[in-house]
C-alpha cells in the first residue's frame, strides 16, 4: 500500500471508529457488533504500525492507553477553575435567587445534577483534543492527557465547526456497576478493596500506566464551556451545542432543565432528584443552580474561589448510629487541639467510617459525650464525618464521660484558650513535635513552597533523625545526609528532594508568607499583605493600625501577624530563610499597581464596554489603587456603566446617590 492510500485509509478508519465509539458510549445506540468494531480497530493498529509517521495522538487506538507517564506536569489554567458555594436549605437557595433577581430583574436559571467525581478541563484546538487538566488549586492543574484519552465518552476530535480554541469542563466519574465489578475482581485476586467510586476515580486518573486507566471504564459529563468565541450567550444553549460536537452532557430531558425562573420550580427539581438519585448508576450529591445568561454571569463576576452566578444545593447527608469507642486529641500546626471520635466501623454514603470530628470542647459538652455512647454520625457535605447527636436511651450505666485535657497530649504543656476562641491551643510552638512537623508539611505543600518528595512520612523521618527541627533546617540538608538514612533513599529520590528545595528559592514572596503558617493568614490574605506591604521587613515592623488598614486584614489577623513577629524564634526562622535565599520581597514587575489615582475609591462595574473587556476594566481600576466591588452600597464611590447595564443596578445607584460614569470618564480619572 502506498503512503497516500495508507493515509486515506487511516483517516477513514479513524472517523468510522470514532463514530461507532460515540454511538456506543455517548448515544447508547450501537449499530455494529463488538467483533466488527474490534476488526476495524485491528486494521487501524496494523496500518499505524506500518506507517507510524501517519499516526495521530488522537487516534482511536490511543483509547487503550499508551506508554507509561513518568510524572504529571503542572500547567496553568487559561481561565480559573473555581469551586461552587454550597447551600443546604430552601432558605439559602431563596437568598441566592432573590439576590440575583433583586439586582437584575427577572432571571432565567438552569438546573443540573452535581456529579460526585473528579473535575476535568479539556482543551481543544481546531477540534482536536490537546490537553486534559485536573482542577488542581484552581489556577493550575496536573496534565493527565494520556489518561484522559482513554475515557471513551471524551471525543478526541469534535464534530461540526467548533471554535479554534475551546475548553470543555466537566466531571470524570466511575459508575456503581463498574466500581462493584472492579472490587469483585480485586476480592478474587486477594487485593484490598477500594473505598468508593469517587476516590477510585481520583486515584485512577493519577496512575502512571494509561493502559490500566483504560480498563477502569471511566465516564465523563461536560457541564460548561470556556472560549473567546462561545457558540451562544446562553449556558443551556452551549450545553446543547456540546452534544452536537460529540460530548456527553447532562440529559436535557431529565437531568438538565432549560428554564426555571421561580423558586418553586427550582425546589421541585431538587426534591425530585433527592429521591431519584439512588436510581442512577452514577453518584450525585446535589443540584447546581446557574444563571443562564452568559452576559449576566460575567457582570455578576467571581469571588476568590467561586462564581457569584451559581450555587450548589447539597443533598442532606446520610445519618447512622454507631458506638463511640474513644476520643483522641490531635495537635495541628497552629497548636489547635482537635478531638477525633474513634467509632465502631459503620457504612455511610458509600464508605466505611471509623473516625469523626467533634470540633472542640464546647461540642463535647453540648453533646454530653460518654465512652460507649451510641452516636449519630453523618458526612458533612458528604465528605467529612461528624457526630451530630447521642442516643441517651441507649447509654449504659456507669458510662465514663469524655473529658477535655488540660495539657497538650503531645508535649505536656498547659493548654490555653483565648477569649472568643472555640479551640484550645498548645502555646509551645517551637517545642511541640506535631506542631513542628505539621508546620513543615504546610511549608512544603504545593500551594506554599511546593517541595516535591517531602510528604508527611518523610518529614517525620527527617524530624526523628534530627535533620529538620524547623522549616529553615530543610535548607541545610545535604544529599549525603538523605542517602545515609538508608532504606527508601536512593540517588534519584534524594536528588529530587534536594532539587525541590533549591527550586523553592524562586517561589514568590506572597507564597513564602503563606508558607510561614501565620495563624489566620491564608493564601488570599498573604497575597493582599505581600502586595500592599512589599517586603517581609516592612511587614515585621508595621504598626497594628497600619496593618488593619490593609484590604481584608481586620483586627484579628493584624494581631496574629504582630504576635508572630514578636516571637524571637519566628524572627530567627525568617532570617535563616532569608540567608538561604528565599524571596523576602515583591519582585519588580510582580506588583501590578502602577498608579494611585484611584486610591480610596470603590467601583462597581456593569455592562458591556467598547475599549475594555469587563476583566480589563477591573484590572485598570485595581492597578491604579482602586477597589472593585460586586454590589452597589453606600460605600460605593462610582458605578462604571457600559451598554446593557441592568435597570435594577441603575435604580439602586440612583436610590443611594452613587454617581454613574462611563468608561471614558474612568479613563480620564486615570489619565488626570
Amino acid at each position: 500500500m502506498e503512503r497516500e492510500d495508507a493515509a486515506k485509509r487511516i483517516a477513514q478508519l479513524s472517523d468510522e471508529l470514532e463514530r461507532h465509539n460515540h454511538l456506543y458510549y455517548v448515544a447508547a445506540k450501537p449499530v455494529i457488533s463488538d467483533r466488527d468494531f474490534d476488526l476495524l480497530m485491528k486494521e487501524l493498529e496494523t496500518l499505524e504500525t506500518q506507517w507510524p509517521q501517519l499516526a495521530s495522538p488522537n487516534s482511536p487506538t490511543q483509547r487503550v492507553g499508551g506508554d507509561l507517564t513518568k510524572n504529571f506536569e503542572t500547567v496553568p489554567h487559561r481561565w480559573p477553575m473555581l469551586s461552587l458555594s454550597n447551600s443546604y436549605s430552601r432558605e439559602e437557595v431563596e437568598e441566592f435567587v432573590q439576590r440575583i433577581v433583586k439586582e437584575n430583574g427577572k432571571t432565567l436559571f438552569t438546573l443540573e445534577l452535581k456529579y460526585d467525581g473528579v473535575a476535568i478541563s479539556l482543551s481543544y484546538q481546531n477540534g482536536e483534543l490537546v490537553r486534559g487538566l485536573t482542577r488542581g488549586d484552581g489556577e493550575k492543574g496536573d496534565d493527565i492527557t494520556a489518561n484522559v484519552r482513554t475515557v471513551r465518552s471524551i471525543p478526541l476530535r469534535l464534530r461540526g465547526n467548533p471554535p479554534a480554541e475551546l475548553e470543555a469542563r466537566g466531571e470524570i466519574l466511575m459508575g456503581r456497576k463498574e466500581f462493584e465489578k472492579l472490587n469483585k475482581q480485586r476480592e478474587e485476586e486477594g487485593e484490598e478493596l477500594f473505598a468508593n467510586p469517587r476516590n477510585t476515580t481520583a486515584g485512577t486518573l493519577k496512575l502512571q500506566d494509561p493502559k490500566t486507566v483504560a480498563k477502569r471504564g471511566l465516564q465523563n459529563f461536560i457541564y460548561t464551556l470556556q472560549s473567546d468565541a462561545l457558540p451562544t450567550r446562553s449556558h443551556y444553549g452551549n450545553i446543547l451545542q456540546c452534544q452536537a460536537w460529540g460530548f456527553r452532557t447532562p440529559d436535557p430531558a431529565k437531568r438538565f432543565i432549560e428554564q426555571s425562573d421561580s423558586l418553586d420550580g427550582i425546589m421541585a427539581f431538587i426534591a425530585y432528584w433527592d429521591k431519584a438519585r439512588n436510581e442512577l448508576d452514577i453518584a450525585i450529591d446535589g443540584v447546581v443552580i446557574k444563571v443562564d445568561n452568559i452576559d449576566l454571569q460575567e457582570e455578576l463576576g467571581l469571588r476568590a474561589k467561586s462564581p457569584r452566578w451559581a450555587i450548589a444545593y447539597k443533598f442532606q447527608a446520610e445519618q447512622k448510629f454507631t458506638r463511640l469507642n474513644g476520643v483522641e486529641f490531635n495537635v495541628g500546626r497552629t497548636g489547635a487541639i482537635t478531638p477525633v471520635a474513634l467509632l465502631e466501623p459503620v457504612e455511610l454514603a458509600g464508605t466505611t467510617v471509623k473516625r469523626a470530628s467533634i470540633h472542640n470542647a464546647d461540642q463535647i459538652a453540648k453533646l454530653d459525650l460518654h465512652i460507649s455512647d451510641f452516636v449519630q454520625v453523618e458526612k458533612g457535605g458528604e465528605i467529612i464525618p461528624k457526630i451530630t447527636a447521642v442516643d441517651l436511651d441507649r447509654r449504659t450505666e456507669g458510662a465514663v464521660p469524655v473529658t477535655y485535657p488540660e495539657h497538650c497530649p503531645a508535649c505536656g504543656t498547659a493548654l490555653v484558650r483565648d477569649e472568643g476562641e472555640a479551640q484550645h491551643y498548645c502555646p509551645n510552638e517551637h517545642g511541640c513535635p506535631p506542631q513542628i512537623t505539621r508546620r513543615m508539611e504546610h511549608f512544603t505543600s504545593r500551594r506554599a513552597m511546593d517541595i516535591g518528595g517531602l510528604g508527611g512520612e518523610t518529614i517525620e523521618t527527617l524530624f526523628q533523625a534530627g535533620l529538620a527541627k524547623n522549616v529553615a533546617d530543610l535548607y541545610d540538608i545535604t544529599k549525603d545526609q538523605l542517602l545515609a538514612l538508608g532504606k527508601g533513599w536512593g540517588e534519584r529520590s534524594a536528588g529530587l528532594v534536594i532539587d525541590g528545595i533549591q527550586a523553592s528559592k524562586a517561589i514568590p514572596f506572597e507564597r513564602v508568607l503563606f508558607a510561614l503558617g501565620i495563624r489566620h493568614v491564608g493564601e488570599t490574605v498573604a497575597k493582599k499583605l505581600a502586595r500592599a506591604v512589599g517586603s517581609m521587613d516592612k511587614l515585621a515592623a508595621m504598626p497594628l493600625e497600619e496593618l488593619t488598614a490593609v484590604d481584608e486584614v481586620g483586627a484579628v489577623i493584624a494581631e496574629s501577624v504582630r504576635e508572630f513577629f514578636s516571637v524571637e524564634g519566628n524572627r530567627e526562622t525568617v532570617e535563616r530563610l532569608r540567608n538561604a535565599g528565599l524571596q523576602m520581597a515583591v519582585e519588580a514587575g510582580e506588583d501590578k499597581v502602577v498608579g494611585t489615582k484611584l486610591t480610596g475609591l470603590s467601583f462597581v462595574v456593569s455592562g458591556v464596554f467598547v475599549n475594555f473587556t469587563r476583566d480589563s476594566i477591573k484590572e485598570a481600576i485595581e492597578n491604579n489603587g482602586g477597589k472593585v466591588g460586586s454590589s452597589i452600597s453606600k460605600k460605593t464611590s462610582y458605578v462604571v456603566a457600559g451598554a446593557d447595564m441592568g435597570p435594577a443596578k441603575r435604580a439602586k445607584a440612583e436610590e443611594l446617590g452613587v454617581p454613574v460614569i462611563a468608561e471614558d470618564e474612568l479613563q480620564a480619572m486615570i489619565d488626570a
